[in-house]
């Protein structure tokens, strides 16, 4: 793996957390970024599903501080792929396990992370060069089933996303989850249309304490302000 794609993935299980933002009105996604951020959650993955999604994408890596990871989700296909990549993105998601995707962020030096569902699937998109594999929908499956394929397939790095809660998000760690993927327990629908993005924040520190403690650490302190948008 190249130092670049490296570095992102290694950034992105050191947070433990990775945001999946699906928003119906891509107005506030600056200050939902912003308290994610200062809760701790700093990998944040714009899906292609909000409006104007690559041109938010764009805006958030040319503005926030380097250590908050941008990514782009739910790419189909290797033209999203290159676009979301000019536009800033240093990791690509997808719901599904295409090949051609993999090849396609790697000739740029941007890490990918398929989506797969069977044992079969994880291990055919390790080989393929997946960075991290997207356990998707882990709904379905629950902490246990990370248990099973990891025994007997322990080099691979899982990312389970869809069914993870702040009650349950723990037992991924320790089920051997390298992070886990959040969306609407994350970036709660109401609390962004009313604006209460204190409780955004809240709820990503618990998130981030729910991961350290599972790792055994202590959750660093994290100061407010991040991108400097008021909540």
């Amino acid at each position: 793996m190249s130092a670049n794609r490296e570095a992102v993935v290694q950034a992105i299980e050191a947070l433990g957390v990775v945001a999946v933002i699906r928003m119906q009105d891509g107005s506030a996604l600056r200050a939902v970024v912003s308290a994610l951020a200062d809760g701790g959650v700093k990998a944040i993955e714009v899906t292609m599903t909000v409006p104007g999604a690559i041109g938010l994408i764009e805006q958030l890596a040319t503005s926030t501080p380097h250590d908050i990871q941008i990514g782009a989700g739910t790419v189909l296909d290797t033209g999203t792929a290159r676009r979301v990549i000019a536009a800033g993105a240093r990791f690509v998601v997808s719901p599904v396990f295409k090949p051609a995707l993999i090849d396609e962020c790697h000739s740029a030096n941007v890490a990918c992370m398929p989506g797969c569902f069977t044992p079969t699937e994880i291990l055919a998109a390790w080989e393929a060069g997946a960075d991290l594999v997207k356990v998707f929908p882990a709904t379905a499956l629950g902490p246990g089933f990370f248990k099973d394929v990891l025994a007997p397939l322990p080099h691979v790095r899982l990312l389970p996303t869809g069914g993870v809660t702040r009650e349950n998000a723990g037992d991924w760690i320790t089920a051997g989850a390298a992070a886990i993927g959040v969306g609407t327990a994350l970036v709660d629908r109401a609390a962004v249309k009313e604006g209460r993005f204190h409780d955004i924040r809240s709820n990503a520190r618990a998130f981030v304490d729910a991961v350290h403690r599972a790792r055994g650490r202590t959750t660093p302190s994290l100061g407010v302000g991040g991108l400097g948008v008021g909540s």
